[in-house]
């Protein structure tokens, strides 16, 4: 009943950025009317701005609604963020602006899977003018638009209609083929690498920091539900630049992972993050007593929930803080319907048809809960909520040992930054990014530059 597919949420970017230049313009409202710039002295430049009034004076003007900085045309505030997060992406080369944007524009809430395909259809788009330059041996543009093809095939993946459908593990194969294209054209000095796990492995790219003194501090990097690996090459970037290499991975119900492997999350993040931490301590460029992990979104999770356990790291970064995720899932729900949580614990069955019902009205809680319950290798809503009680540390919080910095915004809506700082006893420090500095969403989207000296500045301190 719940693995089906949802229509897709639009974009109306055209109209949102051109309102502001309406408003802003002299002929279309209030301007003189026997100014030449409005048409001639007999009020002709009423047409411009609307209907001019029974008495020929200044034209009227339309009523223009306000608009935010951050609100780019899209249908929900969800996509307006996930725009957001790929224009940012252009702060290191890894998108740019134009593209975005004309990608966006084309999304159509009439047409189902319309985000998909217009972002699939811009990477596929870039990956053939890519191919055209390295026949052409041109290998360096070539790998600059490998590098923008693998972020537009991350951005159809961003909100999938049918994660179970074929063509999710087809554009993941994709945006790899594009992404190590890039490393291996552009002399990067990132490389694949395969990480042992279990009886698998899991896909990371350790990058080696040119200017390092071996051996050097290493910079884990894990995202969390929605992003991949290949997002965090801002922190590689830096990292790189400061003497430290850095090691970018998925791990399982993330990415690569879970399209191509097919492994969800778990809940007991130490038992993911150790065997990443062996693989970094065996190369001997690494500093096994300098190990940084930088965990995002979800990961606000998973890097604390790994630290009270592993030991081995000397800093850690949560943005944001979170101490139990499941609650914060419990208050989405709550806020719907104050009913569901107990509907919940008392009857299971009656818990699903009543977020079915919910879910058939409302499309952004339709594909959350069917993307969430994807990610966690589960069958419906209340397995769900179930599976997310497991996703605390309120318990073992207390155990971490890294210095820790606790990352805030001041519109986050998905952490507990303050209730995770309060809880630590090692050495801490909280960061608060503010809309003073357009910074104030969940992990800083489009504000690459100021996360990432705030980041490094406390990074280059504490490791």
């Amino acid at each position: 009943m719940f693995r089906r597919t949802m229509s897709s949420v639009s974009a109306r970017l055209v109209s949102a950025l051109i309102l502001p230049a309406l408003a802003s313009s002299s002929v279309a409202c209030g301007a003189d009317e026997t100014s030449d710039a409005g048409g001639s002295d007999t009020g002709g430049g009423a047409e411009v701005g609307g209907h001019g009034g029974g008495d020929g004076g200044a034209p009227t003007c339309p009523e223009i609604p306000e608009r935010q900085w951050w609100e780019l045309g899209m249908e929900d505030y969800v996509l307006d963020s996930v725009v957001l997060h790929y224009l940012g992406q252009a702060y290191h080369q890894s998108a740019d602006v134009g593209e975005v944007l004309e990608t966006a524009s084309r999304v159509d809430p009439a047409v189902s899977g319309s985000w998909m395909t217009e972002w699939q259809k811009t990477a596929q788009r870039l990956d053939a003018v890519a191919n055209e330059s390295e026949e052409a041996g041109h290998p360096l543009s070539a790998s600059q638009a490998y590098l923008r093809a693998a972020t537009y095939y991350r951005a159809a993946l961003h909100h999938q209609e049918d994660p179970y459908a074929p063509i999710v593990k087809e554009l993941a194969e994709a945006e790899v083929t594009s992404f190590e294209r890039y490393l291996a054209l552009s002399g990067s000095p990132c490389e694949p690498v395969s990480i042992p796990y279990e009886d698998t492995t899991l896909p990371g790219y350790f990058c080696r920091s040119p200017v390092a003194e071996e051996p050097a501090p290493v910079l884990l990097f894990q995202e969390g539900r929605d992003a991949w690996a290949e997002d965090g090459k801002f922190i590689a970037d830096e990292a790189m630049k400061r003497g430290y290499h850095a090691l970018l991975f998925d791990g399982p119900g993330m990415a690569k992972v879970i399209r191509i492997e097919g492994l969800p999350f778990r809940h007991d993040w130490e038992n993911v993050i150790t065997p990443v931490i062996d693989f970094a301590v065996a190369r001997p460029d690494v500093d096994a007593s300098r190990i940084g992990l930088v965990s995002v979104s979800m990961g606000g999770y998973m890097g604390p929930r790994a630290a009270a356990f592993d030991h081995r790291l000397k800093v850690l970064v949560a943005n944001p803080g979170v101490l139990d995720w499941s609650a914060i899932y419990e208050g989405f729900l709550d806020a719907i319907d104050p009913e569901l949580l107990p509907l919940l614990d008392s009857d299971e069955g009656a818990f699903n048809e009543r977020i079915e019902e919910y879910m058939q009205a409302n499309e952004l809680l339709a594909w959350g809960l069917v993307d969430s319950m994807w990610h966690h290798g589960v069958d419906t809503p209340a397995a769900l909520m179930k599976e997310l009680r497991k996703y605390t540390i309120a318990d073992v919080a207390g155990q971490i040992t890294a210095h820790t910095l606790v990352v805030d915004a001041e519109a986050e809506e998905w952490g507990q930054s303050q209730a995770l700082y309060d809880a630590l006893t090692c050495p801490k420090d909280y960061l608060l990014f503010t809309a003073e500095e357009a910074a104030q969403f969940h992990v800083q989207p489009g504000a690459v530059g100021i996360a990432s000296h705030r980041l490094f500045d406390w990074i280059d301190d504490a490791l």
